[in-house]
């Protein structure tokens, strides 16, 4: 009797820890990174009085807060310019209402008018992609920079990681997670505000995430602490985790005045 019933208080206990651990991976964040890109600075003046004017309250109408909205820093050899933005969703349904919701916005319709009513000649954008990532489960939710000090001086540092396959990709994905790489991060200062894996995109397998400085000088230290960390020296090294990634970008931004952070 005593047998019987460890072995269902057992099975109770597993199930409820199995249920447990569900439910928090169902609590991660989905993100959308809009990428705009220009022929001229006009688009870009345009899609600029659309996104602060228009796109940004109309999301936050919907309850949608905490967008980033970010430039390149100079220096980069690029032929147009472009525009990075970063919206949370809590779900994948807010996500799917979103373009519904903003048909329906008589506010947006009319501040976005310049926008969205611009002739075939006057686009404001040469194009436009969208990038969908779930969060990783050992960071679910964003954690939206609390840098202070000039933005322009600031660094968001967006980086992309394509592995050679699906397995190889995985093995990377671990590493952030299972070996600890998150934590590492954490650890030194580098004020992340997401990790997420790319289910929708056109670089795939593939993953994302996005570092913040205070400086370029503070984001150049970090990274020699972290190239220097004794569990970087570990991990690195480990068979699993050997060429993992067939090709990284690496982007360097700054906020714009009406990002949220």
């Amino acid at each position: 009797m005593k047998r019987n019933f460890l072995s269902v208080a057992t099975t109770i206990f597993l199930l409820f820890f199995t249920l447990s651990i569900s439910a928090q991976q169902d609590q991660r964040e989905y993100y959308q990174i809009k990428t705009y890109t220009f022929d001229s600075e006009t688009q870009e003046g345009v899609t600029d009085n659309y996104l602060q004017n228009a796109y940004l309250p109309a999301l936050k109408r919907q309850g949608i807060s905490n967008i980033g909205v970010f430039k390149l820093r100079s220096g980069y050899n690029i032929t147009a310019n472009k525009t990075y933005v970063l919206i949370p969703f809590s779900n994948l349904e807010l996500f799917n209402a979103v373009s519904e919701k903003l048909a329906k916005d008589a506010a947006y319709l009319e501040a976005g008018k310049e926008y969205l009513e611009a002739s075939h000649d006057k686009a404001p954008y040469s194009r436009v992609s969208s990038t969908l990532l779930r969060a990783f489960k050992d960071m679910p939710k964003m954690k939206p920079s609390a840098l202070s000090g000039e933005r322009k001086d600031r660094v968001y540092e967006l980086r992309s990681y394509e592995g050679p396959n699906e397995t190889y990709y995985q093995r990377k994905v671990h590493m952030f997670n299972e070996g600890g790489e998150i934590t590492l991060f954490d650890d030194l200062g580098f004020n992340a505000v997401f990790y997420g894996d790319v289910i929708s995109g056109d670089k795939m397998p593939n993953l994302m995430y996005m570092t913040t400085f205070k400086d370029m000088e503070t984001r150049n230290a970090l990274w020699k602490d972290f190239v220097d960390a004794d569990k970087w020296k570990e991990i690195s090294v480990l068979p699993q985790y050997k060429n993992t990634v067939s090709h990284a970008d690496i982007m360097l931004l700054y906020p714009t005045d009406y990002s949220d952070y």
